[in-house]
């Protein structure tokens, strides 16, 4: 039984709890692939930071450093992800994070079916709602079938909604679809409201790596008003704690960052001593 599930009370802003369960991939399993453990699945749970790994972009060794300095400083859980295709990059990068960074769930953040791999916890099933190309709405997770009867690994059906940040990003380039306009809060959440309504389990609000500027707090506060009930992931142009912290407060359950992680010395995590500056962005996400 797969739930997404949050306090029932009258909601402040932001839950004080919440949580996501997703269920095993009930596919028809091959005989000569035995089950996992129950257990092998971590949980990504409650609220707070989410560092985003590139594989295309990111070693095995980068991955291995990103993975303990997210460990030391307490991040939720990793994200891997690439708007580009990297098969191989994906498996050895998420390998290199669950050993490095034990005890933090790592869920693959895929650009599509080619990107699967069985060295991570959780799936999310991303159907990309603002736009209107088949092949990100359905065309994808149909052919992501075949890899899931073999490997069992859970996933999470999440609407994915690209928000303009002010450039033309990765994902929009290679999705060939446009972002929903930022000052346009009625108009994400609608989109929101429509993928529960036809059953998705979360929201992810993304303005793309690399974006000029990040989500709204307009645009949040209107999702998250509109969808109290499902877990909502924030993305894209969060570059300092203090814009993290504004996400959180407005309602984001995940804050994600990437690209500010991707700048080394030349960010603001530079600034702050390399990947220890982590820390700053965890507090501002709590």
């Amino acid at each position: 039984m797969s739930c997404s599930r949050a306090s029932r009370r009258a909601r402040p802003e932001v839950a004080s709890s919440r949580w996501i369960c997703w269920p095993r991939t009930r596919l028809r399993h091959t005989p000569s692939k035995p089950r996992r453990r129950k257990d092998r699945y971590m949980r990504l749970e409650g609220q707070g930071l989410l560092v985003l790994v590139d594989p295309v972009r990111t070693s095995g060794a980068e991955a291995a450093r990103i993975g303990k300095a997210a460990k030391a400083a307490g991040v939720r859980g990793l994200l891997i992800g690439s708007s580009f295709d990297g098969a191989a990059q994906t498996h050895d990068v998420a390998r290199a994070l669950r050993e490095n960074a034990p005890g933090i769930p790592v869920a693959l953040f895929p650009g599509s079916a080619m990107q699967l791999t069985d060295q991570v916890d959780l799936v999310l099933f991303l159907s990309l709602v603002s736009g209107r190309n088949a092949q990100y709405l359905i065309e994808e997770h149909v052919r992501a079938v075949p890899y899931l009867q073999q490997h069992p690994v859970p996933t999470l059906s999440t609407a994915y909604i690209l928000i303009d940040g002010g450039r033309v990003t990765s994902v929009e380039s290679v999705s060939q679809t446009r972002p929903l306009p930022a000052d346009k809060p009625e108009l994400a959440a609608a989109h929101a409201t429509a993928a529960t309504l036809i059953g998705m389990q979360a929201i992810y609000l993304d303005a793309g790596s690399g974006a000029d500027r990040p989500v709204s707090v307009d645009v949040i506060r209107a999702c998250r008003v509109a969808v109290a009930q499902r877990p909502l992931f924030v993305g894209g142009g969060i570059r300092t704690p203090a814009q993290a912290r504004a996400a959180r407060k407005a309602g984001a359950d995940f804050v994600v960052i990437g690209t500010v992680v991707e700048e080394g010395p030349q960010g603001e995590l530079g600034k702050r001593g390399g990947l220890g500056g982590l820390e700053a962005f965890v507090e501002a996400a709590r």
